[in-house]
């Protein structure tokens, strides 16, 4: 091509697209550019087909590159094919996004770059475009997550899990169910760390402000490494909220770094159930009785309807309850963002 011996001063690399999931194959394509130009602009395109908002496709860029420019293409074409018409509105599109920058070198793996890099007058660099060395596409891994979980970044990753907690008091069903979900859906859960340390470390069946607060912390470890193993969905067996209720339920306050992790706890999970008690109550020595089950339940309820958070309640038997859950996450997988 004709500008293809033009020397610049400074190179400005462009490279655009839907990022729909970011992976390794657009972290190589990214990674060539930041070596042969001065400043490196990524256009994301919107896409109202992908389930993943245009604001967490850019937020990976921006976490894992954040020396690079990332402009969110609200309102981008969705034609794609190379007629003459469709050519002209991409070109027109990346034009408009771009004003007054000029750009030296357009970078893609895609036959698109020949039209766009002629349109911008730019170098049409093409990195892997056979696929050679990074044999994946973004198609795949919508399909297929966790068999190419391999292919993206665990910041990625992380984003394509949803991620289940079932709440409720004691003795209503969580664990078992927890664990037969896991089982249904082929993936990982997470028990209740609480349990776990409880029986270590209590003292007459009690625990201290810091007990607690520690429980909450490595619960949160543990469940952000079992995402990173986790196929579609993880299962979590009690949040933050519950360990500072049971805080509040045993002193009567909470350390306010636990107060701050139930906070947090709010948008970690995309779906809440609840766990009734519709269930035989389980009387062994460790626990407080079925009217103190109904009563700290109840507290668990205010307190979601407090902050205001979406929760599903699952009566019947275990079978019943993964039927549930089966249809309700069918039902909102697309909308989990």
């Amino acid at each position: 091509m004709k500008n293809l011996h033009i020397e610049y001063k400074y190179k400005a690399g462009l490279t655009l697209g839907k990022f729909a999931p970011f992976h390794k194959g657009h972290q190589l394509l990214i990674e060539t550019a930041m070596k042969e130009v001065d400043e490196l602009i990524v256009l994301i395109y919107d896409d109202p087909i992908s389930t993943i908002p245009l604001k967490i496709r850019a937020n990976w860029i921006r976490e894992l590159y954040p020396s690079i420019t990332v402009i969110e293409g609200v309102n981008s074409p969705n034609d794609s094919g190379y007629t003459a018409e469709i050519m002209k509105i991409q070109e027109d599109y990346v034009s408009s996004v771009l004003g007054d920058r000029r750009i030296s070198h357009f970078y893609s793996s895609e036959p698109y770059g020949v039209h766009m890099s002629s349109s911008l007058n730019a170098i049409n660099r093409q990195v892997d475009e056979r696929r050679n060395t990074i044999p994946i596409s973004a198609t795949k891994i919508r399909n297929e997550p966790f068999k190419y979980k391999d292919f993206v970044h665990p910041t990625v990753y992380t984003d394509l899990i949803t991620k289940v907690v079932l709440l409720g008091a004691p003795s209503t069903g969580k664990t078992t169910l927890a664990e037969q979900l896991a089982i249904h859906f082929d993936t990982q859960w997470m028990p209740e760390y609480g349990r776990e340390y409880w029986e270590k470390h209590h003292i007459n069946k009690r625990l201290t402000l810091e007990d607690l607060l520690k429980i909450a912390e490595i619960h949160i470890e543990r469940e952000d490494a079992l995402v990173l193993q986790s196929n579609q969905f993880l299962f979590s067996d009690t949040n933050a909220i519950t360990t500072y209720l049971f805080s509040l339920d045993y002193h009567g306050e909470a350390l306010a770094e636990l107060e701050k992790l139930a906070k947090l706890a709010e948008s970690r999970h995309n779906i809440i159930f609840v766990c009734d008690t519709d269930i035989p109550y389980d009387d062994t020595w460790d626990r407080s009785g079925d009217v103190k089950r109904k009563e700290f339940q109840q507290k668990i309820i205010d307190d979601l309807r407090a902050r205001n958070l979406t929760y599903y309640m699952l009566k019947g038997t275990v079978n019943e309850r993964v039927e549930q859950v089966s249809n309700i996450l069918g039902e909102s997988e697309n909308s989990k963002f």
